[in-house]
């Protein structure tokens, strides 16, 4: 039986166990892990069990909203639940950190759907591996005046757009997409306010 301590020698145990489970985060090589359980190694205690517990209370805690997809520490979320929110408006967003950047633009009023994802074939992500259905199921239920497909303007992104503008249309709502003030490739989460706010004043229709 092979031990964690293969391909890592003279690792304890415990070190390349952890090494194995960074280095199953998005983004993160085997470099980056080796060099984030340095880092866990040399914390204070008190630091290891402050990060235990956030980890722990994030997966206890958090729900995602039945309404719209967003985390959240209820259901529904706050944005759902305001009714200071345009309920006829939805922005159709690729993951939760896009909320985060559109509401510090403050350029949007209405209500979200999280995707959780982009179409992408060559990474085995189809159609009903996102929040389609629950999107499709809402607009039966609610009365919307406008959808605003706010996928990231890369191949996937608008892949997923043209999918889900393909699926609405019969439905014949207005769809407006966001004006190309973002670049090419970029994403909402790391765009300013400004370019952002340009994005929905110039949206167009699909």
């Amino acid at each position: 039986m092979k031990s964690h301590q293969d391909g890592i020698p003279g690792a304890a145990a415990p070190f390349a166990k952890l090494i194995q489970e960074f280095n199953k985060l998005p983004g993160i090589g085997p470099k980056s892990a080796q060099r984030l359980t340095y880092y866990i190694v040399r914390l204070p205690i008190e630091e290891v069990e402050a990060l235990s517990e956030s980890l722990l209370g994030v997966k206890n805690n958090i729900v995602f909203c039945t309404r719209c997809q967003n985390i959240s520490e209820k259901d529904p979320c706050a944005i759902c639940g305001n009714p200071n929110r345009d309920a006829h408006t939805i922005c159709i967003v690729e993951e939760p950190l896009d909320i985060l950047a559109l509401e510090r633009a403050r350029c949007f009023n209405g209500l979200y759907h999280v995707l959780h994802g982009i179409i992408s074939p060559i990474n085995g992500i189809g159609p009903n591996d996102l929040k389609i259905r629950e999107l499709l199921d809402r607009m039966k239920r609610e009365e919307i005046t406008e959808i605003i497909i706010a996928t990231n303007p890369t191949i996937e992104g608008e892949a997923t757009a043209m999918y889900i503008q393909r699926l609405i249309s019969p439905l014949e709502i207005p769809i407006t997409r966001l004006a190309r003030g973002l670049p090419a490739g970029g994403d909402l989460e790391y765009a300013d306010e400004d370019t952002l706010t340009k994005a929905f004043q110039g949206r167009q229709s699909l």
